[in-house]
């Protein structure tokens, strides 16, 4: 096709030429397409953002952003634009050069497994030859890492990995297989399909959000879950915003423009970040904290809106919020300390009962220990309110695990009683080594022994002075005692007012707007050491001003899409409820900690970490060892959990059980002899080694396989291990654990992983299958920050 094109010349002519339209042609073909396919990513980066994806003869030609979501209010923006380049930019994984296309297998190992299925009938025989030879183990097991791999089939790797999967079960256990898959919010159908495998034959599903430093334990230590934010469209609503430790340009690309947005509302910004990153530009405050000061900054506010809103003066806003909805009007029984006094642990209505047997109490409550206890006003004496853990769990009082208190009205401080004033010691780590406060409480006794609120002891270890508590206590807020604003700065170099102004500003925003203070948290916090300290410092100022649980308000703290929407349906399919309970679940730290092998190589004890106050409970113990203690006292597991078979346990168990024996007589009976030990006691002790481990959706020893060196030395077995480290010396070895002069190289048999790339666990394993893209399958597509699934 031709068409004739007129240039103007210098001298005014106009010259006509004809040319062909294949360059306009190229541009239109460029954009044909002959399908569309809705899709997302299944990425960790919480966005979750649907896809128009452009199909031409099978392969993919373009991608765009869908602009269809439900409108998210009438007042509110909408939730498009949702995407970034990096979203338009996925298909390349679909076709790069990295791409795994089939199944894949260490050369070494194929040679051997040829070798015995030629010997063997049996494939679990086959397996078995070469397991239980550690001339060929060492041989493969060394190779990894070396690349080395050649094309198989699917039938030849599905017939090796599930011969070795056999013969784990038959002569070590199922719980010495170990499985790893991270996130199923991003696609839980895909979770699924591994999960459900490994729980129907009794493997173990290990965690991932607390082991790679996303969860933040102050979340579960304070609000007794896992972290339960606000969608991303709430802060819109919030009209002081705090952003503190997440960069939401960057990291939240898709949600950023609520947090742009809401400047033309009114809502003010304060930054909290060490350097001119890119939200910093929408702050109307910048606090350029270093690094690890966070903590001191926050409890210099805490001190600022304690000060200011509980004593100065009396918010009844803040103070109905506190009494109804935290635990600082509950009572903490003190015990004695070097000439004075330190907190000790809740009183409860156990307590009341031993103290008290003519106390309406009654002492035959078996969850009286687990009800928590407040001074009660009206009454003038102590009181049990619904709510607690008792409540929850008893078959007597079903239906008042509630917050109504009713005719109880709870005393805040004890300031406002007939009461006594002593001493408290309060642990502090602003010194080396770490030391302790002597600041006064008021107290009243009940069954002989001192008790005083959660917030008198919030308030001195905050340095708030009040009328009639004698003591060393900070004069103004320039005073270089902890934790005032003028303390701080010498950590963070935030000058004493302007933290007291902001401070000042984000209590005042929640007093007039019924708590719409929001703080936005993220991993730049919550990746450093003693993190649950910092975020409970943080935590504590929100509670103070009555934000959480509030729109617009609260702690809105995103680290990864951990929240799966369809819970109930995943965790039955994913658990395999339905077939038998409970399944075996590993917090991964633990499971890593010992696999890794990383405990010989500790150079301090917990002891170093703890506070002064710890009365020397951890003196002289290991990490190990205080892991050892938990588990035999119940309060954690570990898998492999014995030294013995599981399935052989329980047919050991069954058969005393023929002789009249119960089964807790025979296990307890069996530890107590020490016939059976826990495994965490010897986990170098072959029979206690995981043996094979599925890896899929994740890049375990690249992304998340913290002390990789341990990893490859110890589970992986690998002869590039660069490991430096010295094991520890004679003297800091556990005390309740075997040690083996002779650390293990190469625990697993079997390393498993499917992925649609080859990443550094494929590198590493010994067998690669081929994973589907999030464009190749049926999945879904959930996050925490939206309220869609796809």
């Amino acid at each position: 096709r031709y068409f004739t094109r007129g240039v103007p010349s210098e001298d005014g002519r106009v010259v006509t030429r004809q040319e062909s339209g294949r360059s306009e042609d190229f541009y239109r073909d460029r954009w044909r397409h002959d399908k569309e396919v809705r899709s997302t990513h299944g990425v960790n980066c919480t966005g979750s953002c649907s896809w128009r994806v452009f199909v031409r003869d099978g392969i993919i030609s373009w991608e765009v952003q869908a602009t269809d979501y439900p409108e998210t209010g009438p007042d509110m923006p909408g939730q498009e634009p949702r995407g970034c380049p990096r979203g338009a930019s996925f298909s390349w994984y679909v076709y790069n050069p990295a791409r795994v296309r089939y199944p894949y297998v260490r050369g070494r190992l194929l040679d051997l497994w040829r070798d015995a299925r030629e010997i063997h009938e049996d494939p679990v025989d086959a397996w078995a030859s070469i397991a239980d030879d550690p001339q060929k183990t060492a041989a493969y097991k060394s190779a990894r890492g070396h690349g080395g791999f050649v094309r198989s089939t699917w039938d030849e790797m599905l017939e090796l990995s599930a011969a070795a999967h056999i013969h784990t079960i038959k002569k070590y256990g199922p719980d010495r297989v170990g499985a790893v898959s991270p996130i199923p919010a991003m696609s839980p159908v895909s979770h699924i399909s591994g999960s459900r495998y490994v729980a129907l034959t009794g493997g173990t599903q290990l965690s991932f959000y607390d082991w790679y430093a996303d969860l933040p334990p102050a979340s579960p230590q304070v609000f007794g879950e896992q972290t339960d934010v606000p969608e991303s469209a709430d802060w819109w609503n919030a009209s002081y915003l705090m952003i503190w430790g997440t960069n939401v340009p960057v990291t939240r690309t898709p949600d950023a423009h609520f947090m742009v947005e809401a400047r033309y509302r009114g809502q003010k910004v304060a930054v909290v970040s060490p350097d001119y990153a890119e939200h910093v530009k929408f702050a109307d405050d910048w606090l350029p904290v270093p690094p690890g000061a966070d903590s001191a900054l926050a409890m210099a506010m805490g001190h600022v809106v304690l000060k200011e809103f509980y004593v100065d003066k009396q918010t009844p806003f803040f103070i109905d919020y506190a009494t109804r909805f935290t635990d600082l009007p509950f009572l903490v029984l003190l015990r004695e300390v070097e000439g004075a006094y330190a907190a000790d642990r809740f009183l409860t209505a156990a307590d009341l009962s031993a103290a008290d047997p003519e106390a309406h109490l009654s002492a035959a409550d078996p969850e009286a220990a687990w009800k928590t206890v407040v001074w009660d006003k009206r009454a003038a004496g102590p009181a049990v309110p619904n709510g607690s853990q008792g409540f929850r769990w008893s078959e007597q009082e079903q239906g008042r695990w509630n917050l109504e208190l009713g005719e109880i009205e709870p005393a805040l401080t004890l300031l406002d009683v007939d009461h006594e004033t002593v001493e408290v010691l309060l642990p502090r780590f602003d010194t080396t080594p770490a030391g302790t406060l002597r600041r006064s409480v008021p107290v009243v006794h009940l069954g002989g022994r001192p008790v005083t609120t959660v917030f008198d002891l919030l308030l001195a270890q905050y340095g708030v002075a009040r009328k009639g508590l004698p003591g060393r206590w900070p004069e103004t807020y320039e005073d270089d005692e902890p934790y005032t604003p003028g303390w701080q700065e010498k950590f963070t170099k935030i000058s004493a007012a302007t933290v007291t102004r902001v401070a000042r500003e984000f209590a005042l925003n929640a007093e007039a707007t019924n708590g719409r203070s929001m703080i936005l948290m993220g991993s730049g916090v919550n990746h450093w050491f003693h993190a649950d300290i910092t975020y409970r410092a943080v935590m504590t100022l929100l509670l103070a001003c009555g934000c959480v649980g509030r729109n617009g308000g609260g702690w809105a703290h995103y680290v990864g899409q951990e929240k799966i929407r369809p819970l109930t349906g995943w965790s039955t399919l994913a658990a395999a409820l339905d077939w038998t309970r409970p399944p075996r679940h590993n917090c991964g730290t633990e499971w890593y900690y010992l696999a890794t092998d990383q405990w010989r190589y500790e150079q301090f004890g917990p002891d170093a970490l703890a506070s002064p106050l710890a009365q020397g409970q951890l003196k002289g113990k290991t990490t190990i060892d205080a892991l050892v203690q938990a588990e035999r006292l119940g309060w954690q597991v570990t898998y492999p959990t014995f030294d013995r078979n599981p399935l052989l346990l329980a047919e050991e168990a069954a058969q005393a059980a023929q002789e009249g024996r119960f089964l807790n007589d025979y296990m307890v009976e069996e530890l107590s002899q020490g016939r059976l030990r826990f495994s965490v006691e010897d986990p170098d002790d072959p029979v206690n080694w995981p043996r094979l481990l599925f890896i899929w959706r994740a890049n375990l020893l690249g992304s998340s396989g913290k002390g990789h060196e341990y990893f490859i030395r110890h589970l992986i077995g690998s002869d590039v291990d660069n490991l430096r480290a010295e094991e520890t010396p004679p003297q800091q070895r556990p005390k309740d654990v075997v040690w083996r002069e002779s650390a293990p190289m190469g625990k697993l048999d079997l390393l498993v992983t499917l992925d649609f790339r080859m990443t550094s666990t494929g590198a590493f394993a010994d067998v690669i299958l081929p994973a589907a893209t999030w464009y190749e399958k049926a999945d879904l597509s959930c996050t925490d920050m939206h309220p869609y699934i796809h």
